[in-house]
């Protein structure tokens, strides 16, 4: 599942690898695209790719929802029994799926890619503001919930069906912290969640307008505190 917001530049090459990935394994792909107000014609770009053997479906809004409500839609609208929700620049390498899907093979339920762990590879890494601010949100995070999660904003998380449709479901977040909220979700819910480092590079044409997002997911923070606790570790 990616989520889009004016990505009709990278949209292409993303579907791209993701359709030679699937060419290399047998198990069968479906990719959703779910189009936050883009007006650059990406879900044009994306309902005229060739998906070759994979299954491509499209949804779109005209009007924006946020990064949160646009995951929601796509992952609950998915038919798949594993889902995997990854981003439109795919920072982390699609091929790095193979790594998440062996753990669910082990018995756990949600896997995600994790930038901070010593396996983790990154290049490029983020400039100092991002890695400063980011130190300081995982701090708080880390003090409120999720507190052996080191990393819940990388944008590469697996799910078996059931956990899916059961977390998405009662997400309520639409700003960039509802993968904390997902995460705190599964882990109310008793679910087993595996971190693991991947491969990871920024994009200095990130979308998130960094400070004043920030805030809002801090706000978010303390507000999940409050709803959902800490869940246990």
């Amino acid at each position: 599942m990616i989520p889009a917001h004016n990505e009709a530049k990278r949209l292409g090459g993303t579907l791209e690898r993701i359709r030679r990935y699937a060419e290399r394994h047998d198990f069968s792909v479906e990719v959703m695209v779910v189009s936050d107000a883009s007006v650059d014609g990406t879900p044009d770009l994306a309902r005229a790719f060739d998906p070759g053997q994979m299954t491509l479906n499209v949804l779109a809004s005209t009007t924006s929802k946020g990064k949160g409500r646009t995951v929601r839609r796509g992952m609950l609208a998915a038919r798949g029994q594993i889902l995997l929700m990854t981003d439109a620049d795919l920072a982390t390498p699609i091929e790095d799926l193979d790594k998440l899907l062996i753990w669910l093979d082990e018995g756990y339920d949600v896997v995600i890619g994790s930038r901070a762990l010593p396996e983790s590879v990154l290049c490029p890494p983020q400039g100092p503001l991002r890695r400063l601010i980011g130190w300081l949100f995982r701090t708080l995070r880390r003090t409120l919930f999720l507190h052996d999660i080191r990393d819940t904003q990388c944008g590469f998380k697996l799910f078996n069906r059931q956990v899916a449709d059961e977390v998405f479901a009662r997400q309520l977040l639409d700003d960039a912290a509802f993968d904390c909220e997902i995460l705190l979700l599964a882990r109310v819910g008793g679910y087993r969640i595996k971190e693991v480092g991947v491969a990871w590079g920024h994009d200095p044409d990130s979308r998130m307008k960094l400070i004043s997002e920030s805030f809002r997911m801090l706000r978010s923070l303390i507000a999940l505190k409050f709803r959902l606790g800490g869940g246990r570790a």
